[in-house]
């Protein structure tokens, strides 16, 4: 291959950046396992070592806890050296979780492993949605949808794969081998991420890549509008999310149903994540995530009236399409509004108040039910939050005054 020929494929939206695309895609799918076998393990540790529900509850808040600091701290890292030592790293560091999650004595070691495993697992996120960005142009919306969308895939896969394992060898030994499969798989796939992108390849200081949106606010007040607006539309967000398996338990139509529903909204989503880049690519991050927040919206307003099982199931298959592709337009509107090489760890700030709102609104809806004895306060309380988001993005969207014609 010529000099001239090597610099085409490495180029925006080439060749190169297609096949990272698709490295990523298969490094979220494979990395998020730890969002979501801790979910399928938690009944089966409640019962090993004997405590509530809320104590067996502690090892996923850890998880998010460790993943939201983690989007953050390991994004630094990617801006300033690139993703193979960062996302390598973290392998090790979610191999070590999960195997210790496999030898944990009690539920609180359990809870320290996977505090580890969440940290490990933030870097198949964020960060990899910030290092696409920086290998597309005319398709960055769609490209950082589908890095995002490994997340979601995996919520489809792993939970077979876990309860599998469970059956047949124990949570002990899947935990184990979900670790060592983990390091002998993200760490090769990882390497094929060497390359720098297309906007640090011989760029000098005065050259360099520029914003494709320009707003009258500096960049730290935009950057606190997304936190505000992440956090909103998250706490709008959990609600059907954390509560759909419990709500149908409540109406009497049992578990297993609510887990249907909530499969079903995990494969919407991924559709919604897809969508939205198309979208995105043609009107803006800011645009596609207020038609998303809009549509989020009505869909909780429909979870009121419509109760019957057959109607939560197209209301769970419309909120899956309404809400898939709301996160993934955070960065995608980093990368539009503010500076390119600090996008790693402006994504992950903006990824962990997003995270804060699943947690917060998740807790919220749960005390509005004990108040209450109902679900429909926690659905309203959840349309106001998501109001708020809607209102931080049409602000966004009145501030922004003129766009670049050359993409940053």
């Amino acid at each position: 291959m010529t000099h001239t020929a090597a610099a085409d494929s490495h180029a925006p939206d080439g060749s190169h950046a297609w096949f990272r695309l698709g490295i990523c895609m298969l490094l979220g799918t494979i990395g998020s396992v730890g969002m979501w076998a801790i979910v399928v393990i938690l009944p089966a540790a409640q019962a090993d070592f004997g405590v509530s529900r809320g104590e067996a509850s502690l090892p996923y808040t850890l998880t998010m806890v460790g993943f939201a600091i983690g989007n953050v701290v390991i994004g630094r890292f990617v801006d300033r050296m690139g993703v193979v030592v960062p996302i390598s790293v973290a392998a090790v560091i979610s191999a070590v979780g999960f195997v210790a999650a496999g030898l944990a004595p009690s539920n609180w070691m359990l809870a320290a492993a996977q505090l580890l495993i969440g940290i490990g697992t933030a870097a198949t996120f964020g960060p990899l949605m910030a290092d696409v960005s920086r290998w597309f142009e005319r398709h960055r919306g769609i490209a950082v949808a589908g890095a995002a969308s490994g997340n979601y895939i995996a919520g489809t896969i792993w939970p077979w794969v876990v309860t599998w394992g469970m059956t047949t060898e124990g949570w002990r030994v899947t935990c184990a081998a979900i670790g060592v499969f983990c390091l002998i798989t993200i760490v090769p796939l990882a390497l094929f991420l060497k390359a720098r992108p297309p906007e640090t390849d011989g760029g000098s200081a005065g050259t360099a890549p520029q914003p494709k949106f320009k707003i009258d606010l500096s960049p730290r007040a935009l950057q606190w509008l997304l936190i505000v607006a992440g956090v909103g539309c998250c706490v709008a967000m959990s609600m059907p999310q954390v509560h759909i398996v419990a709500y149908c338990a409540d109406l009497g139509y049992g578990v297993a149903r609510g887990a249907e529903m909530l499969s079903l909204m995990l494969a919407a989503g991924i559709v919604s994540r897809l969508l939205s880049g198309v979208v995105a690519d043609r009107i803006g991050g800011v645009k596609t995530l207020l038609i998303g927040s809009v549509l989020q919206g009505l869909s909780l307003l429909l979870y009121i009236p419509f109760d019957g099982l057959v109607s939560l199931y197209v209301v769970s298959f419309i909120f899956g399409l309404s809400q898939g592709g709301i996160v993934p337009c955070y960065a995608i509107i980093v990368r539009e509004y503010l500076p390119p090489r600090e996008a790693g760890e402006r994504i992950g700030i903006v990824i962990m108040a997003t995270i804060v709102g699943m947690a917060l609104g998740g807790w919220l809806s749960g005390v509005i039910y004990d108040i209450t004895g109902s679900y429909a306060a926690a659905f309203i309380n959840g349309i106001g939050w998501n109001v708020l988001n809607v209102s931080v993005m049409l602000l966004i969207l009145t501030r922004t005054r003129r766009r670049r014609e050359a993409f940053a």
